[in-house]
């Protein structure tokens, strides 16, 4: 069974793409074109039933830019459950909140350095 970047998903991941928020944009500059120790990343990619803000397949990293939403509790366990399952298929997941990578774009390659 197919569970990367299922047909199903691909006009929702094609429109994610377009409409990238503002801390969304900066992740993408830090980490396109093989910027970071030459790793490929993709953006809006799925896996499973899940879009991926950033994920690199060759070290099975996600990179997650969560919002205020993300506080509320009802998002909270989506995102639990979400990583449990990523988590489950081998798949490594690091979140930042928009607001760390609006205003720490260097902390925030820093982690994304230390985690790799």
């Amino acid at each position: 069974m197919r569970i990367y970047n299922k047909s199903q998903t691909k006009e929702i991941r094609k429109t994610l793409r377009k409409r990238l928020t503002d801390a969304e944009r900066k992740i993408w500059g830090i980490v396109r074109n093989r910027k970071i120790k030459g790793l490929k990343f993709f953006r809006q990619y799925g896996v499973g039933r899940y879009i991926l803000d950033f994920y690199c397949p060759s070290i099975k990293l996600c990179i997650e830019i969560d919002g205020g939403q993300h506080n509320l509790e009802v998002d909270k366990l989506y995102d639990k459950e979400r990583t449990e399952y990523l988590n489950s298929i081998g798949v490594y997941v690091i979140r930042f909140w928009n607001n760390d990578v609006l205003n720490n774009i260097e902390g925030v390659y820093e982690e994304i350095v230390k985690t790799i």
